[in-house]
């Protein structure tokens, strides 16, 4: 699965590489929670080095199981993912093995959506050879694919709070937020909806730029969707709504 982020693509680059052309194909998984701008990069991932893809439509939007946002909304996200990837590969591709980019990083986290792929056998080379996150970038830039810097871009779905409800309308106006805020000079960005308002987290080094541009964007935002905006003093923290797992259940290390 390509997702247009570092891991996938080197996870892609690297079939490529090793199988040839015509024994790997990428799958890009077109759905709402992609961002499209991820969506234009996978493609164009694609083209530059010559790797044949397929695009598909999980689906998932569509399954109250996701959309209803509980906190295994990850596992029902794969499941529609792996769904869409095994009925391309039974009808397509019945020799191919399905792989995704999940790094040895990945595992420290709360994510239901690794018991999906072993839930559907799905290997994770890239965590299976002990790669972390820092392993990935650093091969990426040894075989010079632009993406080795690229910031990560977790799915859209991953800005609600468990419990709140993910419509097309909502994972639109996270994405235009993003882009609003990316356009200010800001790399990476994350728009968590809270409420019908809009908190903004950037590096914690960047909180002070944030906070003083803020009320010149806050009518952009308002005309996105958004009742309020604010900006999150601590800053940008991978997972941070993962944290009432922690706290309420103890199933985070």
């Amino acid at each position: 699965m390509l997702s247009g982020g570092v891991d996938s693509c080197l996870a892609a680059f690297l079939s490529r590489h090793f199988l040839g052309k015509a024994k790997m194909v990428a799958v890009i998984g077109d759905s709402p929670a992609l961002k499209r701008r991820d969506l234009q990069q996978a493609v164009a991932f694609c083209t530059v080095h010559d790797i044949s893809y397929q695009i598909i439509k999980p689906g998932e939007i569509n399954d109250p199981r996701y959309n209803s946002n509980p906190e295994d909304r990850c596992f029902w996200c794969k499941n529609s993912l792996y769904t869409a990837m095994r009925n391309l590969k039974e009808d397509k591709f019945p020799d191919y093995t399905i792989i995704n980019g999940s790094n040895k990083s990945d595992l420290g986290d709360y994510r239901p959506g690794l018991k999906a792929a072993d839930h559907y056998r799905v290997l994770s080379p890239l965590a299976d050879c002990g790669f972390e996150k820092k392993d990935i970038r650093e091969m990426a830039k040894h075989f010079n694919l632009n993406e080795w810097s690229k910031p990560a871009s977790p799915c859209l779905s991953s800005r609600f709070p468990y419990g709140e409800s993910i419509s097309i309308k909502k994972l639109q106006m996270v994405e235009k937020a993003e882009a609003l805020i990316n356009e200010e000079g800001f790399s990476d960005v994350r728009a968590r909806y809270r409420n019908g308002n809009v908190s903004i987290e950037v590096p914690g080094d960047e909180v002070a730029l944030l906070k003083k541009a803020l009320p010149r964007l806050t009518p952009s935002l308002q005309k996105i969707g958004f009742a309020d905006a604010l900006a999150d003093e601590e800053g940008l923290i991978s997972g941070k709504l993962n944290r009432v797992l922690f706290n309420d259940k103890k199933q985070l290390p």
